[in-house]
């Protein structure tokens, strides 16, 4: 076989262009809209959620943790947190992109909306102080 050194150049520009354009679209459309899941709410003495959440590893999603003001309480889980791309946390309209998280606590009534894609396959745990653990399934 015969390659031409311009053919080869042109191979690699081409495969680097696809390269850069790849990586810019998947940064400017990876996310696209988000799938909704059903708002979780802090309750004291109420449990998160009525049934387990399943949700699939590499889709997008949204969800809103609201707290009633019941009680000061908390929602953890740092195994999820960990499993997770965050692309954002939204309190009062102030966009906060975090490294990672172990939890978020509620020192009255209010709302934080998470949008984050899930890493990996797994059964994980969400708590809250005197409720349930709250199972979310990733597939």
């Amino acid at each position: 076989m015969h390659f031409s050194v311009k053919r080869l150049l042109k191979a690699c520009l081409a495969a680097s262009l696809l390269g850069v354009f790849s990586a810019a679209t998947a940064q400017n459309g990876l996310v696209g809209k988000a799938v909704e899941l059903p708002t979780l709410v802090l309750s004291s003495g109420e449990p998160l959620a009525k049934e387990p959440i399943e949700i699939e590893a590499g889709i997008y999603y949204e969800i809103i943790i609201q707290a009633d003001g019941s009680a000061e309480m908390a929602i953890s889980g740092a195994s999820f947190f960990r499993n997770l791309w965050i692309d954002e946390i939204v309190i009062n309209d102030i966009e906060i992109r975090p490294l990672g998280i172990d939890s978020i606590e509620f020192d009255d009534e209010g709302e934080a909306e998470i949008s984050f894609i899930a890493i990996k396959p797994g059964r994980f745990e969400l708590r809250a102080t005197g409720a349930p653990p709250l199972l979310i399934i990733v597939k």
